[in-house]
């Protein structure tokens, strides 16, 4: 074993780099987001609730907007039916953005905390913005 050193040394410089990010992160805790749902529709409604579980919407909204993308524009299906057996319409405008009208509020704040790039606005109009003819 002459090159012992070599080895320790190199054991060393791994466990540094494989390390690294934790040790990067230390102290730097982001703070948990808690976005408010306190939107004039939200406040009107008597039963506040949305078409499915707050659970599910945390886990899976992303999967269900891309179900209802490739149902809308593949299959022309522009009906969803929830597990409670209520029927919405599949539309980010008319069916979430009636109650979560709040993007920096609501959207923005677990997105950045994060740290994904919702590629939604490439196609749709952000709520309360308008787009000059033929931009997109």
């Amino acid at each position: 074993m002459y090159d012992r050193g070599k080895i320790i040394a190199g054991l060393v410089v791994f466990a540094g780099l494989t390390t690294l990010p934790f040790w990067y992160n230390i102290g730097k805790a982001r703070v948990r987001p808690d976005p408010r749902l306190d939107t004039p529709a939200i406040r009107q409604m008597k039963e506040k609730h949305c078409i499915e579980s707050k659970r599910f919407m945390i886990e899976y909204h992303m999967q269900m907007l891309n179900g209802w993308r490739n149902a809308v524009v593949r299959d022309y299906k522009t009906t969803y039916v929830s597990t409670s057996g209520q029927y919405f319409t599949m539309s980010l405008e008319d069916t979430c953005f009636h109650c979560h009208s709040n993007e920096k509020q609501f959207c923005n704040q677990c997105h950045s905390y994060a740290d994904v790039k919702p590629y939604c606005w490439e196609c749709h109009v952000k709520p309360g913005e308008e787009i000059a003819h033929g931009q997109r």
